[in-house]
């Protein structure tokens, strides 16, 4: 279905499921050690993620909408708008998303008792749509951009969860009557810092794929500023500093007791990630960027599968 295609209905599907996961599985676990009710409970929860899925599904059309050019010269072959989708009809959606998501994330505000909380909604929607008519063609701002929207998909249930706001100032591992677990915030922190670092380097990637279609349309990507070889460095730099944490965390982990994720991280998310690092100066094909990309998502899920290892070892 061209609507479905047009939204990138499986990258819906992945921030669903990242908010899915932190949720359940990292904040609803806390009422156990908590004397009063969470406020993002099944109902108040499921309003949020949809709210976060219909602005990113906005996000998704009014980008489209202003790289028709761009995109019929990199990917011809996957454009649906005009040619299956009005372009009127796309504005209509994207206004009709945009309003519905923000309505209802300010109803969880408003019983949380904080309208300030809507903020963060309304500067991602901003964010969308100067990202598409002007940053994404500009050095560097694009992807950071992109980066930080990422990384709010977990940032918006630290902000509408009070319960977690207890927990800012306390260490990493926290003792319990029965066990020592890790801080839920500094849980969430890493993976919203992950988010964050593995989607700027996947952005950078991605401008690389469409070094040619970006050119004729005259943006400034980093690709096309700095040359294929210094973004590819760039990118590297950025993975190493994604990983020594990475790595950190693994040690730690093991050390503490917690030895399945703290070998899940190694294995699943450090080495992969080096790997990557390594193989993406190998080529400078528009396939092998793709192929980067796409792989870069495949650890980014395995990020939050993690959440799952963390669940189980927490409630052994």
């Amino acid at each position: 279905m061209a609507w479905l295609k047009l939204v990138r209905w499986y990258n819906l599907v992945i921030i669903f499921l990242t908010q899915l996961f932190a949720w359940g599985l990292v904040i609803l676990p806390m009422q156990q050690h908590s004397d009063s009710n969470l406020l993002l409970n099944t109902t108040n929860f499921s309003l949020l993620a949809l709210s976060t899925v219909l602005i990113a599904a906005a996000g998704y059309i009014i980008n489209d909408y202003f790289d028709i050019k761009i995109d019929a010269i990199n990917r011809p072959d996957k454009v649906v708008l005009e040619k299956r989708i009005p372009l009127k009809s796309a504005i209509v959606m994207h206004t009709v998303l945009n309003v519905v998501g923000i309505f209802l994330a300010l109803v969880v505000a408003r019983r949380g008792g904080s309208y300030s909380w809507i903020l963060l909604q309304l500067t991602c929607t901003a964010m969308l749509w100067f990202y598409s008519t002007h940053l994404k063609r500009q050095f560097m701002s694009g992807n950071i951009t992109v980066a930080l929207l990422s990384a709010f998909t977990i940032t918006a249930l630290l902000l509408y969860e009070p319960a977690l706001h207890d927990y800012l100032d306390k260490p990493a591992f926290i003792r319990t009557n029965t066990s020592i677990i890790p801080n839920p915030v500094w849980v969430l922190g890493v993976y919203t810092f992950f988010a964050f670092m593995l989607t700027w380097m996947r952005e950078i990637v991605k401008d690389m794929e469409d070094f040619k279609g970006d050119a004729e349309q005259g943006c400034v990507t980093m690709p096309i500023k700095w040359g294929l070889q210094k973004s590819e460095w760039f990118t590297q730099l950025l993975g190493a500093i994604a990983t020594l944490p990475l790595l950190n965390a693994g040690i730690k982990l093991v050390l503490s007791g917690w030895q399945i994720l703290g070998i899940y991280t190694l294995v699943a998310l450090v080495v992969p990630l080096v790997i990557w690092m390594i193989m993406l100066g190998k080529k400078t094909t528009q396939q092998h960027y793709h192929a980067a990309a796409t792989q870069i998502k495949g650890i980014m899920i395995l990020g939050i599968l993690s959440l799952i290892i963390y669940y189980i070892e927490a409630h052994a």
